[in-house]
């Protein structure tokens, strides 16, 4: 069983900047990150494999970015030029990369960015 642990979560300001965080119990081949607002179905933010090619959703695309921790064995997930749009809980989750469909999904960290 993997666990995933999501922090870094919070509010911010439209226009503003957060860092979300990822820990692992185990090294994962692909990691990802996805977002459900509130009435909302759960929607794909970007996913990083192994070898560090990446994938971003075209709703934050030149404004998040998905890099590895390799210390926590997890994913970092930058997110700059909030929006209150962006507003949801991120989960971090172990996917398949060519899919995207989830094998482990952590509880949630929820981001709420106001005007």
């Amino acid at each position: 069983q993997v666990q995933l642990e999501e922090s870094g979560g919070g509010s911010a300001q439209a226009g503003g900047s957060l860092r979300l965080s990822c820990a692992s119990s185990q090294y994962l081949h692909c990691m990802g990150w996805f977002r459900q607002a509130p009435g909302k179905e759960r929607e794909k933010v970007a996913r990083i494999e192994s070898a560090g090619t990446t994938v971003i959703a075209d709703s934050v695309k030149g404004r998040f970015t998905i890099s590895r921790d390799i210390a926590k064995n997890g994913v970092d997930l930058q997110m700059n030029s909030l929006k209150v749009e962006d507003t949801a809980m991120y989960y971090c989750a172990a996917l398949n990369c060519g899919t995207w469909s989830t094998y482990y999904l952590g509880r949630g960290t929820q981001v709420t960015v106001s005007t």
